[in-house]
């Protein structure tokens, strides 16, 4: 995939989530979940990559208007927050509801520039649109990528699962093997590999540490 395809697919990503955030504003419906209860419950998957540090900083790739952030300090999490999204109006809307400051930075991007000790994904390997599965598929692994290089010390991210009822699924949506991903995963990143589908939501969430 090209550099031209990329910067397509964003531009359409990019459309997709400023829509449903004009619509709903800073709401879990904004950022294309169902509601608060699953948002909170695909936060909580992450607090695995994170374990008891409390100090290390976090890299949010998708950040919306940053709900992550909330949900991190809210547990007690005092580390340094950098959270990245390509819809300009959620990331001026992070910066409204939650201030910048040496601890919080936000960033309009798609692809990090910076580092921090963990880098997380939630919902951006969702929504492909009219897109091949082919094509996206290579578009989230060239994505994973970015994550993986900009989390120091590990990475996670979510992705709807090939578990779910096949009468569920949207055409519109990408699903992905779980036990494919975790085989993609390991053979690129190491062997500290864990893959969480146990938290009752049609998706998985893999969790990759650095050894």
């Amino acid at each position: 995939m090209n550099l031209d395809d990329n910067s397509l697919i964003i531009r359409n990503i990019a459309a997709y989530y400023n829509s449903k955030f004009a619509l709903h504003g800073a709401t879990p419906q904004g950022v294309d979940w169902n509601g608060q209860f699953s948002h909170e419950l695909r936060h909580r998957q992450f607090l695995r990559l994170l374990g008891d540090d409390r100090d290390a900083s976090v890299l949010d790739l998708g950040c919306g208007f940053g709900d992550f952030l909330r949900f991190l300090r809210a547990d007690g999490h005092r580390g340094a927050f950098i959270g990245y999204d390509i819809v300009p109006d959620m990331i001026a809307e992070a910066v409204r509801l939650h201030g910048e400051g040496a601890d919080r930075r936000w960033r309009v991007g798609a692809i990090p520039d910076e580092t921090a000790d963990f880098a997380v994904a939630s919902g951006i390997f969702n929504v492909k649109g009219l897109l091949p599965t082919e094509t996206w598929a290579h578009y989230v692994h060239e994505t994973i990528d970015f994550l993986a290089r900009a989390g120091r010390r590990g990475f996670a991210f979510n992705v709807l699962s090939l578990s779910s009822d096949p009468e569920r699924r949207r055409a519109d949506l990408y699903y992905a093997d779980p036990s494919e991903t975790l085989s993609w995963c390991i053979q690129h990143y190491g062997r500290s590999v864990a893959l969480l589908q146990d938290y009752s939501l049609y998706e998985f969430t893999m969790i990759v540490r650095r050894v």
